[in-house]
């Protein structure tokens, strides 16, 4: 199907100034700022979150930062980002923190064994740019038309008067490049690449951050590439004739290669390559036998409200959820979903 290069319409809900005032006083105001990302955390959760951790740091504030997955591993991609070696684990978290800040996580309940602190702590500042966005929190800094999550974070940080080190410009730069697919997806504007420029004149090496995020896999991972890419199914007439392909990998392939759910991320973007295919998903079998399923749209269907449907949630053209059912049942669960009318010609939006 042909699409227009000119440029997508975006609906946008942006903050306004008194949200931004609300959330620089808070920060000055807080002697104790905790800082939280989603569960197994991508490029951009995690680096919005060191980026502001390095923020606040030479303001002289009591930072402490971690997420709430079980077992606390931080992704390999993003292991040598400035201030992972500062992260805690989940139980060292403060119990009542006097000011939370949350990253890129569209619900409390995304923030896994540490959700019960939205409910402890004195104020809540939520900043993300997901369109599904609860507001949970008593403040808010979300952008549905942001790039990423690290666009809000940059312009907090200016706000707080804050200088652009290396050390803040690097997890925002991983951020950025993540979360835009290296600036190729349709939420990629001006004003974005206009960011970037200033987090490379920083002096960052990006070339080596962007080797450690897309082009270092261990050996495990390029076998098992293989075989779900072996596996994998195309459906042309399904999503309305518009297409669909995927494929599944299980818990037991991922123990045997010595692979992790987090170092699976990259199967989907190998697997949306697929021409005959608007919609391109991957079914991740968990040790605890649940089913991670990602999905990604080129563009005619918003996976975000798909997935929102099933549980989960995400942007238009990129969403994911947990299934607790087989592959056969998730899949046919995701079909019926995906033929729905409703959800077409809604990604141009993203």
């Amino acid at each position: 199907m042909t699409r227009s290069l000119t440029p997508a319409r975006v609906a946008s809900e942006r903050p306004t100034e008194a949200d931004w005032t609300a959330a620089v006083t808070a920060l000055h105001r807080a002697e104790e700022v905790a800082l939280l990302c989603h569960v197994s955390p991508d490029g951009d959760a995690l680096g919005s979150l060191l980026g502001l951790q390095q923020t606040l740091l030479p303001l002289g504030k009591s930072v402490v930062a971690s997420f709430g997955s079980d077992p606390f591993v931080v992704p390999p991609a993003y292991s040598e980002l400035p201030g992972v070696d500062l992260l805690v684990r989940p139980e060292q978290f403060p119990a009542a923190p006097d000011l939370l800040v949350t990253f890129d996580t569209g619900s409390q309940d995304r923030l896994g064994a540490l959700a019960d602190r939205v409910h402890t702590a004195r104020e809540v500042l939520v900043i993300d740019h997901h369109a599904s966005n609860t507001r949970y929190g008593t403040l808010h800094l979300i952008d549905r038309a942001a790039a990423a999550t690290a666009v809000l974070v940059e312009e907090l940080g200016r706000r707080l008067g804050t200088a652009l080190t290396p050390e803040i410009a690097a997890p925002l730069y991983a951020a950025l490049a993540t979360d835009t697919g290296s600036f190729k997806y349709a939420a990629t504007t001006p004003e974005t690449h206009y960011l970037a420029a200033r987090l490379l004149a920083t002096g960052i090496r990006h070339d080596l951050l962007s080797r450690r995020i897309w082009d270092q896999n261990p050996f495990g991972y390029i076998r098992l590439l293989g075989v779900a890419l072996g596996r994998a199914v195309l459906e042309p007439a399904a999503v309305g004739g518009l297409g669909l392909i995927w494929t599944s990998v299980g818990a037991p392939e991922l123990v045997a290669h010595g692979l992790t759910l987090e170092q699976l991320e990259g199967i989907i973007d190998v697997v949306r390559t697929a021409e005959e295919a608007e919609v391109a998903v991957v079914c991740k079998g968990d040790v605890d036998g649940s089913i991670r399923v990602s999905t990604r749209s080129k563009g005619e269907i918003d996976v975000g409200a798909v997935c929102s449907y099933l549980g989960g949630g995400g942007h238009r053209l990129a969403a994911g959820y947990t299934s607790y059912a087989d592959v056969a049942a998730t899949m046919a669960a995701l079909r019926e979903r995906l033929a729905d009318a409703e959800y077409v010609g809604l990604g141009d939006e993203a």
